[in-house]
């Protein structure tokens, strides 16, 4: 086996084990926990939360008074563009490990070719992976004396991004900040 076509082999199977992993960093769960602090009184602000949630397509699914929780579940879509680039560089990857494939071993004739039909399945274990019901718990920590509350947030980091962002002057929410800066 010439040293090129086995470079060539080693590059394409590293690109396929790239793919494999983007793939599972894609659809990966990032449910993330954060304390946040409002001066306000716990009713008005669980209340505030509440009514965003439900404006953003969450429904509420419950809760536990004596845990003093309440949770909402959404469904989450995954992006088809992304499933669409996916399955373009899947097919793009196993056209060219089979052509690497053709070279070094000619017997095989164009046979190898035949694995650019694996791409639209990069996109499809993407759609599959990332349709998912998400979660969102806001749990009542502590009250303090002059009104404010304590709340503990469960929930994917995009959406506690989101919530932070949003509805930090609004209710005066506060938390540690490391959501929003931390660069992933």
């Amino acid at each position: 086996m010439p040293a090129v076509f086995s470079s060539n082999l080693l590059l394409t199977l590293l690109l396929t084990i790239g793919l494999v992993f983007f793939l599972r960093a894609a659809s990966k769960d990032r449910t993330t926990v954060v304390d946040v602090h409002s001066p306000r009184p716990p009713l008005e602000v669980l209340n505030g939360m509440s009514l965003w949630l439900e404006e953003r397509g969450w429904r509420q699914d419950g809760g536990d008074a004596e845990r003093q929780l309440l949770r909402f579940s959404g469904s989450v879509a995954s992006s088809r563009p992304l499933a669409i680039l996916l399955s373009i560089f899947a097919g793009l990857g196993a056209g060219c490990l089979g052509l690497v494939l053709r070279q070094l071993y000619p017997q095989l004739e164009w046979w190898p070719l035949l694995l650019v039909g694996l791409g639209p399945v990069a996109g499809a274990i993407y759609s599959n992976r990332a349709n998912r019901i998400e979660a969102v718990e806001l749990r009542l920590i502590s009250t303090t004396d002059s009104g404010g509350s304590t709340l503990r947030l469960r929930a994917h980091r995009d959406e506690l991004i989101a919530m932070e962002s949003e509805l930090s002057q609004r209710l005066e929410l506060a938390s540690d900040g490391s959501l929003l800066s931390s660069p992933i």
